[in-house]
């Protein structure tokens, strides 16, 4: 008995389990290993314990998740920061390029508007300075401070089409970042952009360059009209005071140094004072145009040029009877049959024999005066021709009261005879500005 029950406790193997199923006809087993059991078993505990203790550690540990979506929270705060202050520098950018456009077609019309205000004054100032050139040109060619024929398509009107409409692209081009110096290259008072710089501001230098070449177009038509002008009263004040200085009447006054002036001070812009400037040479074309037309009405021309004075104006010897006795007249030696011409335009008033004067024409120049030719030998005038200055009335010869051939030439104001030689010196003093 013993013995058996010791075989079973201590000798016998321990069988292992075995599970059968059996389902209808089919038998299925299978045998149930104890280390498996024991494997399985360790597996599940590891698992439970492993998930009780993550439980615990996130139960407890609650602020890693907090601080997760923090910085999550964070990160987009921070990409939202990046894309706002990308937006603005663009918006910027953006509103910059639109006020540069804006500046640039601005000055580009600026630009526009000048060049049509010097298209303007090339209209104005075209039959001005015609009229100047023939008025003043005769006089101003002697003076070396103005150049003499003034180009005034090319330097008074100064036309800038080409650089405008260049100017006007590179603008445009400046606003989108793609302006270019190139168009400019053959303006001569440009600025060479330096290579850091931007189109704007090379736009900008351009924009300079060309506005000073606008202003310097303007100052030399200002300066040339100012010139014209000044030569314009310098003749007339010479044809003036030639005509006084011989005592013959001036009519006009134009008052140019007056000094007894005043009034308030009335700043003019640019186009007031171009204005100004116009007008003041307008002025003095018309009187120097009125002085030389009050001169051309006066005997002040040669009747005999190149030809020697045999017998002055005054008291003489009379060359008949030997007594004194008063000339009235100038002799000019001249061969029979020598055109004789008049000294300035009128109305003939006298046309045939008269004395001692043989055959005679007289004519009236107006404003009293009167010129007299005596001792022709043909009269080729009617009474009531109107005659041009340098007009042959007739020719030389000695008929009358003559010792030989010559001219008789006398002048006469209001039929009182005058010195023929003061209008003989003064024309030769004013020739030059007829």
């Amino acid at each position: 008995m013993n013995a058996t029950g010791q075989s079973a406790i201590f000798g016998r193997r321990k069988e292992p389990h075995t599970v059968i199923i059996a389902r209808g006809s089919e038998i299925r087993h299978f045998t149930i290993r104890p280390w498996l059991v024991v494997f399985l078993g360790s597996a599940l505990a590891a698992i439970a314990i492993g998930y009780l203790l993550a439980t615990s550690y996130l139960v407890l540990r609650d602020d890693l998740i907090g601080a997760t979506t923090a910085r999550q929270a964070r990160m987009q705060q921070a990409y939202e920061d990046r894309i706002s202050a990308l937006r603005a520098q663009v918006d910027r950018i953006t509103s910059r390029q639109l006020l540069d456009q804006q500046l640039m077609e601005t000055k580009v019309s600026e630009l526009l508007e000048r060049q049509t205000q010097l298209s303007q004054r090339h209209g104005r100032l075209g039959p001005l300075l015609d009229r100047a050139e023939n008025e003043v040109g005769a006089a101003t060619a002697e003076d070396p401070a103005v150049p003499a024929k003034p180009d005034k398509h090319a330097e008074v009107t100064g036309s800038i089409a080409q650089p405008a409409q260049s100017y006007a692209l590179a603008s445009l081009g400046a606003a989108t970042g793609t302006a270019d110096a190139r168009p400019f290259s053959l303006w001569a008072t440009r600025s060479d952009p330096l290579p850091n710089d931007s189109a704007a501001d090379r736009a900008d230098k351009l924009f300079i360059s060309i506005n000073k070449s606008l202003k310097s177009i303007e100052n030399d038509q200002l300066t040339r009209i100012s010139i014209l002008a000044d030569n314009a009263y310098k003749n007339a004040d010479a044809i003036t005071q030639a005509l006084e200085a011989a005592g013959l009447p001036v009519d006009s006054d134009f008052g140019k140094n007056e000094s007894d002036v005043g009034g308030p001070l009335i700043p003019l812009d640019s186009s007031m004072f171009f204005d100004s400037k116009v007008k003041e040479l307008d002025e003095a074309l018309d009187t120097l145009d009125q002085l030389k037309k009050e001169a051309r009405r006066l005997p002040l021309a040669n009747p005999a040029p190149g030809h020697s004075v045999t017998s002055p104006f005054g008291v003489r010897t009379d060359p008949i009877l030997g007594t004194a006795a008063l000339h009235s007249g100038m002799d000019f030696r001249a061969p029979i049959g020598m055109a004789a011409k008049v000294t300035a335009p009128g109305v003939v008033t006298k046309a045939g024999w008269n004395g001692g004067y043989g055959r005679m024409v007289e004519v009236d120049h107006g404003n009293g005066f009167a010129t007299r030719y005596g001792h022709l030998s043909e009269i080729d005038v009617t009474v009531g021709e109107k005659v041009d200055a340098g007009a042959v009335i007739g020719k030389t010869g000695s008929s009358g009261r003559s010792t030989g051939p010559h001219l008789h030439y006398e002048v006469r104001h209001n039929g009182e005879a005058i010195d023929p030689l003061r209008f003989l010196t003064v024309g030769k003093k004013v020739a030059q500005y007829l």
